[in-house]
């Protein structure tokens, strides 16, 4: 059952967050080591306006358990979604000014899929395909018009899933170190 994510869904939605943080290989995320990146996302979890907020995210549970996450938001938000991160490295004495995430990953206009991730034991179940196929009506419920997405060039079996639920790709950006195409479906 696809729902939206409750404060308590935390323990369960890190980790499987935490495979896209693992095959970007954001040096940041490494210098502090994924316990204290945990520690940082857990407290960031129940703040309304930060990206990896309950708020910002979907899951599909089966069973009790989180299968697959998706997490999102509109374009025009992007430019401070990470202010609340400021609060959060100051009071694990880390540096407020560390920026986690420094390009810009959306385009005006869109609601940005910022990660789609399934557990790691749920791979190749058609999850991932379940959760795609159910964003289109829910952005559409809440008046948007257009979906985006950044698929890793080098993750083709991705792509092409993506290419088969009707995304075009309309670009291409770097986010740290990866090449991604920016791709979109118009709702």
């Amino acid at each position: 059952m696809i729902r939206a994510a409750r404060k308590e869904d935390v323990k369960q939605v890190l980790p499987i967050l935490n495979q896209i943080f693992e095959d970007m290989e954001l040096d940041y995320f490494k210098k502090i080591g994924q316990q204290k990146l945990f520690e940082l996302l857990e407290d960031g979890f129940t703040l309304p306006d930060y990206r990896y907020s309950y708020e910002n995210i979907l899951v599909d549970e089966e069973d009790g358990k989180i299968v697959t996450i998706a997490v999102g938001y509109p374009a025009e938000l992007e430019e401070h979604i990470d202010d609340p991160l400021i609060a959060i490295l100051d009071k694990h004495g880390l540096d407020k000014d560390q920026k986690l995430f420094e390009d810009t990953e959306s385009w005006p206009g869109e609601w940005y899929l910022d990660s789609l991730a399934v557990h790691a034991d749920m791979h190749h179940q058609g999850y991932g395909k379940k959760m795609l196929e159910y964003l289109p009506e829910y952005l559409l419920n809440k008046g948007e018009k257009m979906l985006s997405l950044n698929a890793d060039v080098n993750n083709i079996p991705a792509q092409k899933l993506y290419e088969k639920m009707g995304f075009k790709k309309v670009g291409q950006l770097y986010i740290g170190d990866h090449l991604y195409d920016h791709m979109q479906l118009d709702l």
